[in-house]
């Protein structure tokens, strides 16, 4: 059965439906003193697969709590596909005493599950704080779907580690080019310089691809600077939109025509699923 999280329930149905497995309808509810319960009363055993987004720290409890239940109820099997894992971007000690939170969460969830399956972790390291077999499921292609009929575009990632990502929604659009921006952060202030790139950008559609827009700050200063030199349309393409705060806000105050997102975070503008690509990686 395929059983999801409270945050992932579109993209577990979507992958049931893609893969032709039942769903399990979980309960979620929360004691007067605010813990939590996710329970599994319909599950019977057999093969599980848990798909849960750990966006929030309640998210990561509740994750920990399906793995258990659906043991408890007789599970032989167990996956959990991590659509959107939180936490991936501490992937080291910055400071003296602090932890490597994404490999406390990390071997937390490997003590409930047989196999890991990751869409598009911030940093692909992470796969290695796990305890279990691990894939790495690049989603990026997905973002091409929704965008709509593009003048000479451009696809442009907001850093040169993002390129790749570009590169994947361009190859999947079918035509365009690719470039980055570079970027720098004041150790003192942590207030981002983008620096533009020798790209033509004027009367052209320009997406700027990330893997993971959150408060949307570096996204916004991109928009800002090829909406300055001229382009057509722009829009912000992601695979996780997390969208904190007031990020939608922001881009759009930069410039950006629209936002495209994947349903590994269900927002408003998760309007693509990953369901085709977890479902060839669940195969």
């Amino acid at each position: 059965m395929i059983v999801p999280g409270s945050s992932s329930q579109l993209l577990a149905a979507a992958l049931a439906e893609e893969t032709g497995r039942p769903l399990a309808t979980p309960t979620y509810d929360r004691f007067p003193d605010g813990e939590g319960l996710a329970a599994v009363p319909d599950f019977e055993g057999g093969e599980a697969t848990i798909v849960a987004a750990t966006d929030s720290d309640e998210a990561w409890v509740e994750l920990l709590q399906l793995q258990d239940a659906v043991r408890e109820a007789g599970a032989a099997d167990v996956t959990t596909v991590v659509p959107y894992m939180g936490y991936a971007r501490q992937d080291r000690s910055f400071g003296d005493g602090e932890p490597v939170s994404a490999r406390a969460m990390a071997r937390a969830v490997s003590t409930g599950t047989d196999r890991i399956v990751l869409v598009n972790p911030h940093e692909s390291g992470v796969a290695d704080f796990y305890d279990a077999p691990v894939e790495i499921v690049d989603a990026a292609s997905v973002l091409a779907d929704p965008l709509p009929a593009l003048d000479d575009p451009l696809f442009l990632a907001p850093d040169e580690g993002a390129i790749g990502i570009a590169e994947t929604v361009r190859d999947a659009y079918g035509a365009g080019d690719t470039d980055y921006f570079e970027k720098r952060r004041d150790r003192d202030t942590g207030e981002i310089e983008v620096s533009p790139s020798d790209a033509p950008v004027a009367d052209r559609d320009v997406v700027v691809v990330d893997d993971i827009v959150a408060t949307g700050s570096t996204m916004s200063e991109s928009v800002a600077v090829v909406t300055d030199r001229g382009a057509a349309r722009v829009f912000a393409a992601c695979v996780h939109p997390m969208l904190a705060a007031n990020a939608v806000t922001k881009l759009r105050g930069a410039g950006v025509d629209r936002i495209v997102g994947s349903d590994t975070i269900e927002r408003g503008c998760s309007v693509v699923s990953v369901a085709p690509v977890l479902a060839d990686a669940l195969a």
